[in-house]
């Protein structure tokens, strides 16, 4: 967690004109967390020293109070994460990230504490890979699409709840299921130019996933953004979601950009 003085000198330098992408390139504090201090400052508090009640949980259920945070951890978590029971009792919440970006491993900290400021969250290293994790009780309430098995041999469907929040925060579902299960490349080609050869780059997301029901999360999201994609296919199976049309990789480059 970062101090109240931290957080005041990093939007100190968005308030100057910097951008959120080189403010963040600069301290080493990832984009969702400026963006969650531009909209409250101060760091979340335990009620009275007590953890705070989940809000799927209430007598009236509710969402998270961060609901940009959500959005963005939701979609980590269809990508790579999982949820599992402890012996003890409660679940953990697992992210798998991978260690060539250490970015996104802050940004998913940071989402999980967000989403449950009371919690706590370790970094268990794997072989190339970390888990984030994070112990709690109610991991289950906020994301019922667990259960036994792997995510593409069951539905996978929001809950209404769910949807009014990737409706609210769309480009932050989509930054997270493209962190998670998604890459942005940069192709190239050659082209004779004035009998000259040159060389042309151009960039290209995509994402991958075997589960239809999540593809089709990623693409009903994509649609109501504006962002034009295709399928590609693997032994004649929808597999890969590209989006490589300019204006659409454009959008792409805006709102979620490289991993890092």
């Amino acid at each position: 967690m970062y101090d109240l003085g931290t957080r005041r000198q990093a939007l100190a330098l968005v308030a100057q004109g910097q951008s959120l992408n080189s403010v963040s390139k600069r301290t080493g504090i990832s984009r969702s967390a400026l963006r969650d201090w531009q909209r409250r400052l101060e760091p979340h508090r335990r009620l009275n020293g007590q953890s705070l009640p989940c809000p799927r949980c209430r007598p009236v259920p509710g969402a998270p109070e961060n609901t940009a945070a959500y959005a963005y951890l939701l979609g980590l978590y269809l990508g790579d994460g999982c949820i599992s029971d402890h012996p003890r009792g409660g679940h953990h919440l697992r992210i798998a990230c991978t260690d060539a970006w250490p970015g996104l491993i802050q940004a998913c900290r940071e989402a999980i504490l967000a989403v449950r400021p009371e919690g706590s969250v370790c970094v268990l290293q794997k072989r190339g890979c970390v888990a984030v994790t994070s112990y709690g009780r109610h991991w289950k309430c906020l994301f019922p699409q667990h259960g036994p098995g792997k995510k593409h041999e069951r539905r996978i469907v929001l809950k209404p709840w769910q949807q009014r929040i990737v409706d609210a925060h769309p480009w932050e579902f989509v930054r997270g299921l493209i962190h998670s299960d998604g890459c942005r490349i940069v192709n190239w080609t050659t082209r004779v130019v004035r009998g000259e050869k040159k060389r042309y780059e151009y960039v290209r997301y995509f994402f991958t996933n075997v589960s239809d029901d999540i593809r089709r999360l990623c693409t009903d999201t994509l649609d109501g953004l504006g962002v034009e994609w295709r399928h590609c296919t693997r032994a004649g199976k929808p597999y890969n979601i590209s989006v490589a049309r300019r204006a659409s990789v454009a959008l792409m480059e805006l709102h979620v950009g490289p991993k890092h």
